[in-house]
């Protein structure tokens, strides 16, 4: 019987794979009409492969300052964030904030409240991939949550 942390783990690195490939799909649209086929002899591909339509997609890359942070907020179908350089927090609401370094990623599921930005001594840039567009917005990010002090 699998746990339900191998599944979520399996879950995350799938969801991985498509942000770099929507991604990848996003930077190459500049050079070829993202919706043609791409037919069965390509050099890039085995097979015949399409790309998929990206409405409601949201990329996105911002860098924060050490300290900086998002308010609290949502996206109607979930968010894929993921670290390209120095480190991050994350939080959705009810949880403990979660840091992750270059390379690393996290998905917040469709509608659950959440914030993220860099940790309190070292920036972050992060690339976003957001489902069905961002909010609402929500209130700011308290120090006291930001540090890990609020009650709950």
């Amino acid at each position: 019987m699998t746990s339900h942390a191998s599944v979520r783990t399996l879950v995350r690195l799938g969801i991985t794979a498509v942000f770099v490939v929507t991604i990848a799909a996003e930077w190459s649209s500049h050079a070829q009409d993202s919706r043609s086929a791409t037919p069965p002899s390509s050099a890039n591909y085995t097979g015949r492969t399409s790309t998929v339509d990206q409405a409601g997609m949201l990329a996105g890359r911002r860098r924060f300052e050490p300290g900086a942070r998002s308010a609290w907020h949502t996206h109607p179908a979930g968010q894929l964030l993921f670290v390209e350089e120095g480190r991050a927090r994350v939080q959705r609401r009810g949880e403990p904030i979660k840091e992750l370094g270059p390379h690393e990623s996290d998905f917040t599921e469709a509608n659950v409240p959440h914030w993220h930005g860099a940790t309190p001594d070292s920036h972050v840039v992060q690339a976003s991939l957001s489902f069905g567009g961002i909010g609402p917005w929500l209130e700011p990010v308290t120090d006291n949550e930001y540090l890990g002090r609020a009650k709950r």
